[in-house]
Protein backbone atom coordinates (compact mmCIF):
# COMPACT_ATOMS: atom_id res chain seq x y z
CA UNK A 1 0.00 0.00 0.00
CA UNK A 2 2.90 2.35 0.71
CA UNK A 3 4.14 1.87 -2.85
CA UNK A 4 0.70 2.82 -4.17
CA UNK A 5 0.73 5.98 -2.07
CA UNK A 6 4.18 6.92 -3.36
CA UNK A 7 3.46 6.07 -6.99
CA UNK A 8 -0.11 7.37 -7.23
CA UNK A 9 -1.25 9.47 -4.26
CA UNK A 10 1.86 11.62 -4.02
CA UNK A 11 2.10 12.45 -7.76
CA UNK A 12 -1.64 13.25 -7.88
CA UNK A 13 -1.31 15.44 -4.79
CA UNK A 14 1.62 17.28 -6.41
CA UNK A 15 -0.34 17.65 -9.68
CA UNK A 16 -3.31 19.03 -7.74
CA UNK A 17 -1.21 21.60 -5.90
CA UNK A 18 0.77 22.53 -9.03
CA UNK A 19 -2.37 23.11 -11.12
CA UNK A 20 -4.03 25.15 -8.37
CA UNK A 21 -0.92 27.30 -7.93
CA UNK A 22 -0.70 27.79 -11.70
CA UNK A 23 -4.32 28.92 -11.82
CA UNK A 24 -3.84 31.30 -8.89
CA UNK A 25 -0.79 32.79 -10.63
CA UNK A 26 -2.46 33.22 -14.04
CA UNK A 27 -6.15 33.89 -13.28
CA UNK A 28 -7.58 36.46 -10.89
CA UNK A 29 -10.35 35.17 -8.67
CA UNK A 30 -13.66 35.28 -10.59
CA UNK A 31 -12.34 37.90 -13.05
CA UNK A 32 -11.83 36.04 -16.30
CA UNK A 33 -11.78 32.60 -17.82
CA UNK A 34 -10.09 30.89 -20.72
CA UNK A 35 -12.22 28.85 -23.09
CA UNK A 36 -10.40 25.59 -23.87
CA UNK A 37 -13.09 23.71 -25.80
CA UNK A 38 -15.60 26.16 -27.30
CA UNK A 39 -18.91 26.06 -25.49
CA UNK A 40 -17.91 23.10 -23.29
CA UNK A 41 -14.77 23.60 -21.17
CA UNK A 42 -13.20 26.63 -19.49
CA UNK A 43 -10.36 27.34 -17.06
CA UNK A 44 -11.01 29.96 -14.39
CA UNK A 45 -10.22 30.72 -10.74
CA UNK A 46 -13.00 30.07 -8.24
CA UNK A 47 -12.91 29.72 -4.46
CA UNK A 48 -14.77 27.20 -2.35
CA UNK A 49 -14.74 26.96 1.43
CA UNK A 50 -17.62 24.51 1.37
CA UNK A 51 -18.06 21.09 -0.18
CA UNK A 52 -19.38 19.71 -3.47
CA UNK A 53 -21.65 21.99 -5.49
CA UNK A 54 -20.66 24.94 -3.28
CA UNK A 55 -22.76 23.78 -0.33
CA UNK A 56 -21.80 25.61 2.89
CA UNK A 57 -19.50 27.90 0.89
CA UNK A 58 -18.62 31.01 2.86
CA UNK A 59 -19.96 29.81 6.21
CA UNK A 60 -17.98 31.01 9.20
CA UNK A 61 -16.52 27.74 10.47
CA UNK A 62 -16.54 25.75 7.22
CA UNK A 63 -12.76 25.29 7.08
CA UNK A 64 -12.64 23.99 10.66
CA UNK A 65 -15.55 21.63 10.11
CA UNK A 66 -14.33 20.27 6.78
CA UNK A 67 -10.73 19.98 7.98
CA UNK A 68 -12.00 17.91 10.91
CA UNK A 69 -14.09 15.78 8.54
CA UNK A 70 -11.03 15.28 6.29
CA UNK A 71 -8.84 14.22 9.21
CA UNK A 72 -11.62 11.94 10.45
CA UNK A 73 -11.90 10.37 6.99
CA UNK A 74 -8.15 9.73 6.90
CA UNK A 75 -8.31 8.12 10.36
CA UNK A 76 -11.28 6.01 9.24
CA UNK A 77 -9.40 4.87 6.13
CA UNK A 78 -6.41 3.91 8.27
CA UNK A 79 -8.56 1.88 10.69
CA UNK A 80 -10.55 0.19 7.92
CA UNK A 81 -7.33 -0.71 6.10
CA UNK A 82 -6.11 -2.36 9.31
CA UNK A 83 -9.34 -4.39 9.40
CA UNK A 84 -8.79 -5.67 5.88
CA UNK A 85 -11.66 -3.81 4.25
CA UNK A 86 -9.60 -2.87 1.18
CA UNK A 87 -8.51 -6.32 0.04
CA UNK A 88 -8.24 -6.01 -3.72
CA UNK A 89 -6.63 -3.85 -6.33
CA UNK A 90 -9.75 -1.74 -6.98
CA UNK A 91 -10.31 -0.81 -3.36
CA UNK A 92 -6.62 -0.09 -2.77
CA UNK A 93 -6.54 2.08 -5.89
CA UNK A 94 -9.63 3.88 -4.62
CA UNK A 95 -8.01 4.50 -1.24
CA UNK A 96 -4.89 5.91 -2.89
CA UNK A 97 -7.05 8.27 -4.97
CA UNK A 98 -9.11 9.24 -1.95
CA UNK A 99 -6.05 10.03 0.15
CA UNK A 100 -4.57 12.28 -2.56
CA UNK A 101 -7.88 14.11 -2.95
CA UNK A 102 -8.37 14.60 0.77
CA UNK A 103 -4.84 15.90 1.26
CA UNK A 104 -5.09 18.16 -1.79
CA UNK A 105 -8.17 20.02 -0.60
CA UNK A 106 -7.10 19.94 3.06
CA UNK A 107 -3.83 21.67 2.11
CA UNK A 108 -5.85 24.46 0.51
CA UNK A 109 -8.11 24.91 3.53
CA UNK A 110 -5.19 25.05 5.92
CA UNK A 111 -2.51 26.92 4.01
CA UNK A 112 -3.87 29.01 1.09
CA UNK A 113 -4.02 32.78 1.43
CA UNK A 114 -7.65 33.85 1.32
CA UNK A 115 -6.65 37.06 -0.46
CA UNK A 116 -5.20 35.78 -3.70
CA UNK A 117 -4.92 32.05 -3.11
CA UNK A 118 -1.15 31.77 -2.71
CA UNK A 119 0.02 28.69 -0.83
CA UNK A 120 1.69 29.16 2.59
CA UNK A 121 1.09 32.92 2.46
CA UNK A 122 -1.92 33.33 4.69
CA UNK A 123 -3.43 32.73 8.06
CA UNK A 124 -3.72 29.09 9.14
CA UNK A 125 -7.26 27.73 8.49
CA UNK A 126 -8.26 30.82 6.49
CA UNK A 127 -7.77 29.41 2.99
CA UNK A 128 -10.10 28.14 0.36
CA UNK A 129 -10.14 25.27 -2.09
CA UNK A 130 -9.14 26.47 -5.55
CA UNK A 131 -11.55 25.21 -8.21
CA UNK A 132 -10.69 25.86 -11.84
CA UNK A 133 -12.23 23.30 -14.21
CA UNK A 134 -15.64 24.34 -15.54
CA UNK A 135 -17.74 22.26 -17.92
CA UNK A 136 -21.10 22.91 -19.55
CA UNK A 137 -22.52 20.15 -21.73
CA UNK A 138 -25.75 22.03 -22.38
CA UNK A 139 -28.15 19.63 -20.66
CA UNK A 140 -29.24 18.91 -17.11
CA UNK A 141 -27.43 18.17 -14.76
CA UNK A 142 -24.35 19.31 -16.65
CA UNK A 143 -25.58 22.82 -17.56
CA UNK A 144 -23.22 24.05 -16.15
CA UNK A 145 -21.45 21.58 -13.89
CA UNK A 146 -19.97 23.21 -10.75
CA UNK A 147 -16.26 24.01 -10.96
CA UNK A 148 -13.85 21.43 -9.57
CA UNK A 149 -10.16 20.53 -9.39
CA UNK A 150 -7.80 17.54 -9.58
CA UNK A 151 -8.38 16.59 -5.92
CA UNK A 152 -12.15 16.58 -6.44
CA UNK A 153 -11.68 14.34 -9.48
CA UNK A 154 -9.65 11.92 -7.37
CA UNK A 155 -12.36 11.78 -4.70
CA UNK A 156 -15.13 11.14 -7.24
CA UNK A 157 -13.13 8.42 -9.02
CA UNK A 158 -12.36 6.87 -5.62
CA UNK A 159 -16.04 6.80 -4.69
CA UNK A 160 -16.93 5.08 -7.97
CA UNK A 161 -14.12 2.53 -7.55
CA UNK A 162 -15.11 1.81 -3.94
CA UNK A 163 -18.71 1.23 -5.03
CA UNK A 164 -17.59 -1.20 -7.74
CA UNK A 165 -15.13 -2.88 -5.38
CA UNK A 166 -17.88 -3.44 -2.81
CA UNK A 167 -19.57 -5.75 -5.32
CA UNK A 168 -16.53 -7.60 -6.68
CA UNK A 169 -14.10 -7.84 -3.75
CA UNK A 170 -14.42 -9.89 -0.60
CA UNK A 171 -13.14 -8.27 2.59
CA UNK A 172 -9.93 -9.89 3.73
CA UNK A 173 -8.34 -10.56 7.05
CA UNK A 174 -7.04 -7.66 9.14
CA UNK A 175 -3.61 -6.49 8.08
CA UNK A 176 -1.04 -8.32 10.14
CA UNK A 177 1.52 -6.32 11.99
CA UNK A 178 5.06 -7.64 11.90
CA UNK A 179 6.24 -8.82 15.27
CA UNK A 180 9.80 -8.37 16.47
CA UNK A 181 11.91 -11.51 16.23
Amino acid sequence: MIRLFLLLSLPLYILDQFTKSWIVQHFRLYEHEQEVIPGIFWLHHASNTGVAFGMFNGTQYANYAFAAISLGALAFIYVMHGKGLFPGKLSRLAVALLVSGIFGNLTDRLFRNHDGGRLFDGTFFDGYVVDFLRFDFGFWPFHPWPSFNVADSCVVCAAILLAVASFVETPGKPAEKSKPA
